[in-house]
């Protein structure tokens, strides 16, 4: 690991976590906004000449992050559903507008950006949004992050196989000790918290969630690697030093995002109801006016 990625990782580290711990939630909603437009800008200036993208509209949606969190809680995930017809209708506004200037390619790609990273971004300020989100969102980092580390650590030592083309320097081995280095953070993690916060959170669901998150994770660090391939380019940039762009960085936890929001919450509410129903049909009493759904965290307890 060379000096450049070490002293990005301790400068840029801290900074994150101060904001996601002390930061109020508009605050981390601009944060996201300006790592997404940072991200999407790198992703369109990699096709540039090859295609020529709407960009303006990918700024839109990353600016549209910065106020998720004045919509009503109710009409949010109904917004986000909104924006994906929207900027199709858009996009092909621009391709008549343009009398065909702007042309199928165009919009294609960047359709895919859109929906690849504002919209998959959006997803974690609204889970740190939410109840215990700043707990929560550890673990999201963590399966992303440090399945990163891991991976790289063990695929130098033991690294034999490799995986696909597409990424020739990941291998079987890396993306397997990846994930497991990622599943015992998050146990430690878990153990902390149960520790300081008197909590008694389920480690058999952490473990199945970081494994799940980890999987989706490094599928999300492929795809980036093959857009990269596709248009010839090692990073989307150097912004940060050692390390490439800022899509290098976050490639994994885009993927992670809507996963990890949805796990998370809609995955407990399955269970709690199933459990409900259970506990109801053995009490012999009506289910069909079941008592308020808890928050999705205290499931884990």
């Amino acid at each position: 690991m060379n000096l450049n990625r070490i002293l990005t990782t301790v400068i840029g580290l801290p900074i994150v976590i101060v904001i996601l711990v002390f930061g109020n939630i508009y605050l981390i909603d601009v944060l996201f906004a300006i790592i997404a437009a940072m991200s999407i800008h790198e992703y369109f200036d990699s096709f540039k000449g090859k295609t020529n993208p709407v960009s303006w509209l990918g700024f839109v949606a990353c600016g549209l992050i910065a106020f998720i969190h004045l919509i009503p809680k109710q009409y949010t995930i109904i917004t986000i559903g909104i924006l994906v017809p929207t900027s199709i209708l858009i996009l092909f506004l621009q391709v008549i507008i343009s009398n065909m200037k702007t042309n199928v390619q165009d919009i294609a790609v960047t359709f895919l950006g859109i929906c690849y990273i504002p919209l998959f971004l959006m997803y974690l300020p609204l889970l740190i949004g939410s109840e215990n989100g700043k707990i929560l969102i550890w673990f999201v980092i963590i399966a992303a992050w440090g399945t990163d580390i891991f991976a790289y650590i063990i695929g130098k030592k033991l690294g034999r196989h490799k995986f696909s083309k597409i990424s020739p320097n990941k291998s079987i081995e890396g993306c397997i000790g990846g994930t497991l280095g990622a599943i015992i953070i998050a146990l430690i993690y878990t153990f902390g918290i149960n520790a300081c916060l008197k909590m008694n959170i389920n480690y058999l669901f952490i473990t199945v969630i970081t494994l799940l998150l980890s999987v989706v994770g490094q599928l999300g660090d492929f795809s980036a690697s093959s857009i990269k391939r596709y248009v010839g380019i090692k990073d989307f940039s150097n912004l940060l030093p050692g390390h490439g762009g800022m899509l290098d960085r976050i490639d994994s936890l885009i993927f992670i995002a809507p996963f990890a929001y949805f796990l998370l919450n809609l995955f407990f509410i399955f269970i709690f109801y199933f459990f409900l129903s259970i506990f109801s049909l053995k009490k012999n009493t009506n289910v069909r006016n079941p008592p308020s759904l808890p928050s999705p965290f205290p499931l884990f307890l």
